[in-house]
């Protein structure tokens, strides 16, 4: 029976951790992205730049995970309250998305489809893969992990991402074809709204630490 549970919560955890994380990276608005910056690219070029920026956005995701602790303990940060404020951001970033504002910077785009000379880096690995928002789950998800083993679920998590992301940039042209601007903006919202709910379920869980911190109980003022 203890097995049963155990199996239970640690595929909900996964669920969540993927669910977090993918939805706040959208590997499709990377696609879109990708195939803008790419137009003037040889296709080996191509596969080369979506290759380094997954690989350096992973890094990325695996050292803010494994340095979480060790961040709080320098700058005295609690976990409650980097859950709400983690919980805010990602609430913003959801409004964000389902009021369809683009959240592409036009500014890095050089007219007539000219290109920087590597933007594997930036603007790609960061902030289009690991962004603040995707950042901050990562480093909430691995905090909050109950045993070693839902830490190792959340970098299974963040590499079903990363490598989700890779093979949007490398199918772009066959991703931006068949959804096109519309399909884009229903994907978006409906990530948008998955990611409401998990930044609400972010900030209540933050307060109830927060409240346990301090030896205030929820029941008591209920009653």
């Amino acid at each position: 029976m203890e097995l049963v549970e155990f199996i239970q919560t640690t595929l909900t955890y996964l669920l969540m951790a993927i669910a977090g994380i993918f939805v706040i990276v959208n590997p499709l608005t990377t696609a879109f992205v990708f195939m803008s910056l790419t137009t003037k690219m040889s296709e080996k070029k191509r596969k080369e730049t979506a290759l380094k920026s997954t690989k350096i956005a992973t890094i990325l995701f695996f050292v803010f995970a494994l340095l979480g602790g060790v961040i709080f303990q320098l700058f005295g940060i609690t976990l409650a309250a980097f859950r709400i404020a983690g919980g805010i951001i990602l609430f913003g970033i959801a409004m964000s998305m389902l009021a369809s504002r683009e959240k592409e910077d036009r500014s890095r785009l050089k007219p007539e489809g000219e290109i920087a000379e590597d933007i594997s880096v930036i603007p790609l690995a960061i902030p289009f893969i690991s962004g603040p928002g995707s950042i901050a789950t990562v480093m909430i998800l691995t905090s909050e992990a109950p045993t070693i083993y839902h830490t190792v679920l959340v970098f299974i998590a963040v590499l079903i991402t990363t490598v989700s992301c890779y093979y949007s940039m490398i199918y772009s042209k066959v991703i931006v074809r068949y959804l096109g601007d519309s399909g884009k903006q229903i994907i978006t919202k409906l990530f948008g709204l998955i990611l409401s709910v998990i930044a609400v379920q972010f900030v209540i869980n933050g307060i109830v630490n927060a409240m346990a911190d301090h030896g205030i109980e929820l029941s008591g003022l209920i009653n």
